[in-house]
């Protein structure tokens, strides 16, 4: 892995495609033990978690369905503290299982303003898995009930993480260069 340039930042290597991937099995194992039985709902939310959502499913051995939403609230390197519905939730979810899937936790913003919309449904359950969880971050009252990484407060790309629409669609993840 070595430095990226993406629009007018560098970005140096921070975790790689591997330890990623070893993650995700391992958050499969636990959701396997926790929901095997009960064919959970993941609600991935658009665009960012899109690459962890697709391998998570691939290493999921039991009955599970997914749906997407598309929530946004970011504009370059910051939020713009606006969280848009891009494209929203048509399935139901009257007493499902309902696991959320969010490629990282900031400051919480986006899924406090989304949350209400799920909790007035009659869900049987609803848990929060992420691929990175920023805690020193986080400004509003979000419970993460799944991380893969804990991660500092820095801005990272890859991984379906963007900077400004782009570095999605590197394999590994890569943080913001200090200068």
């Amino acid at each position: 892995m070595s430095t990226i340039k993406i629009h007018d930042k560098e970005f140096t290597p921070y975790i790689t495609d591997q330890e990623i991937q070893e993650k995700i099995q391992l958050l499969a194992q636990q959701l396997k033990k926790d929901y095997g039985n009960k064919k959970p709902l993941f609600l991935s939310i658009l665009n960012g978690s899109f690459l962890f959502t697709a391998d998570l499913f691939k290493y999921l051995d039991f009955e599970a369905e997914v749906c997407f939403v598309k929530l946004a609230s970011y504009k370059g390197v910051s939020s713009t503290g606006n969280v848009i519905t891009a494209i929203g939730l048509d399935t139901n979810l009257n007493d499902r299982h309902v696991i959320i899937l969010e490629d990282i936790i900031d400051t919480g913003k986006t899924l406090h303003h989304f949350l209400p919309q799920l909790q007035s449904q009659q869900l049987a359950s609803l848990k929060i898995a992420v691929l990175l969880n920023k805690k020193e971050a986080l400004a509003y009252p979000i419970k993460v009930d799944y991380d893969c990484f804990e991660i500092p407060n820095k801005f990272v790309v890859g991984y379906g993480l963007d900077y400004d629409g782009l570095g999605r669609n590197s394999k590994d993840i890569y943080q913001l260069k200090e200068d």
